[in-house]
């Protein structure tokens, strides 16, 4: 009874190799019929795919391919008058899942036979249908996930076009050209806004030495690192940009903001003073200096430098806000010096005096401020605390009027 148990399940499982062997071969003739079966052929190679004996057969992915491969050239041929009426939702997915089926299938057509050699079958047909996906289906499929805004699967998209001439079937015949950088570049910005910064970083990192949109990489790059808090790398990125794009003043800009706000006013001045020689004519750029200077203890040279922001553009508020806050400071300076003489009445007069004439050079410029920004609290209230402090009590009352309503 054992032996006729035992006959009946490698019976079994030998009918069993021939049903999926045959299945391939019915999925591969639904296929290529006239008028193709393609959900009958994926049901039928599905099992075969996942069965020991035809798993690892290329012609079994071959075929798995060419079901999506006839798919989206049946659509292609029913379109070709009017190839905008392709439905990329359903003929995109079918070249992605034979994409992948090629690939297995090259993979395994490329192992040695019984006899330790290795005969191809499939290569060049496999080939021609990857470099037909390169060179006419991939990049709109890409595309139109990209317009979707489905950014993470157009990513997986462009990465899939990116990677084909790499391939070992490709056998090094595709020039990366311009198109190539364009798609590695849309790639980058996919990557971003699917919020994935080592993808995006490593596509820019590639065209960084290219030329395409140079400029627009390296800013690019510089927003991926700075998003990410990688100070060392962003800040490398702005200095390449520097040296790179001269006659762009961003990057110095950025570099000169970092090392504002990370405190190192010295080496922001460094920077500073090189845009200033690059481009001389922007008053922007003196009032930054003002305020570097300013940081950094040196009064004088920050007063000549807000002067020179106004001498360039007469209605530059900031600049005539910061000239009187530097003398208002330089008097309240002088007055907290002066308590330490309270005991020498004449001293103490003499500190009193500079004071009110540090207070007496501050007025002209809040009340050019509040000429030119008339809303602006800020400027009323010094307005106002100089009045009081310089005795001028009409104008005080009228300053705080308007404060009040």
């Amino acid at each position: 009874m054992k032996k006729v148990v035992l006959s009946l399940l490698i019976a079994s499982s030998v009918m069993g190799v021939y049903a999926q062997k045959a299945n391939v071969n019915k999925a591969k003739n639904k296929v290529l019929m006239e008028t193709p079966d393609f959900a009958g052929a994926r049901e039928l190679i599905v099992p075969a795919l996942e069965e020991e004996t035809t798993k690892d057969q290329a012609n079994t992915w071959y075929v798995a391919g060419l079901i999506g491969y006839k798919e989206k050239e049946k659509m292609d041929k029913d379109n070709i008058l009017n190839p905008a009426n392709i439905n990329q939702d359903l003929k995109g997915p079918a070249v992605m899942e034979s994409y992948a089926y090629f690939l297995k299938a090259d993979s395994l057509d490329q192992l040695p036979n019984e006899k330790g050699k290795v005969k191809p079958k499939f290569r060049k047909d496999i080939k021609r249908m990857i470099r037909e996906y390169y060179n006419f289906d991939l990049i709109g499929y890409g595309a139109h996930l990209f317009d979707q805004q489905k950014y993470s699967e157009a990513l997986n998209v462009f990465n899939t076009f990116l990677a084909i001439p790499d391939l070992p079937l490709s056998e090094n015949e595709i020039v990366k050209d311009s198109t190539y950088n364009m798609i590695e570049y849309y790639a980058a910005i996919a990557a971003s806004n699917a919020e994935n910064p080592a993808e995006a970083i490593r596509h820019y990192t590639v065209l960084k030495d290219k030329n395409y949109e140079t400029l627009a990489v390296y800013q690019l790059l510089y927003e991926e690192y700075n998003k990410q808090k990688d100070t060392v790398n962003f800040v490398n990125t702005l200095k390449e940009g520097v040296e790179k794009f001269p006659a762009e003043p961003w990057f110095l800009q950025n570099l000169i903001n970092f090392y504002i706000y990370s405190g190192q006013p010295e080496t922001a001045l460094t920077y500073l003073n090189t845009a200033i020689e690059r481009d001389p004519s922007l008053p922007q750029y003196r009032f930054v200096e003002g305020g570097l200077h300013e940081a950094l203890g040196n009064a004088e040279a920050a007063e000549a430098a807000y002067l020179k922001a106004i001498e360039m553009d007469a209605n530059m508020t900031s600049a005539y806000d910061a000239l009187g806050r530097l003398h208002y400071n330089k008097a309240i300076a002088i007055l907290d010096a002066a308590d330490k003489l309270i005991g020498d009445r004449k001293a103490f007069a003499a500190e009193q005096d500079k004071a009110k004439a540090e207070f007496e050079a501050s007025l002209p410029y809040y009340t050019k401020a509040h000429e030119l920004a008339p809303d602006e609290m800020s400027y009323k209230v010094m307005l106002r605390t100089l009045y009081y402090r310089l005795g001028m009590d009409k104008e005080y009352e009228a300053i705080d009027k308007e404060i009040n309503g």
